[in-house]
């Protein structure tokens, strides 16, 4: 553990129980969504991107597109 959150830890145990447990809740949490977008991260999904890639790619060979400007979307 590092030196800063055992000091958060410290100072949090001066905390009303039900504000302890407000913290924790929101540090759980907090930690709940950082371990979820390190998984989201470590998943590439590239063949997902490249399925859309060669569709446009597709749709603009056989004409199924036009070319507009931004102020015509």
């Amino acid at each position: 553990m590092t030196e800063l959150l055992t000091e958060a830890f410290k100072k949090a145990q001066n905390l009303p129980p039900h504000l302890q447990d407000e913290l924790a809740e929101q540090l759980i949490e907090g930690i709940e969504n950082e371990l979820n977008w390190q998984q989201s991260l470590s998943h590439p999904q590239h063949s997902q991107l490249e399925e859309l890639a060669t569709k446009a790619l597709n749709d603009s060979i056989n004409g199924r597109t036009r070319q507009i400007g931004f102020d015509e979307l």
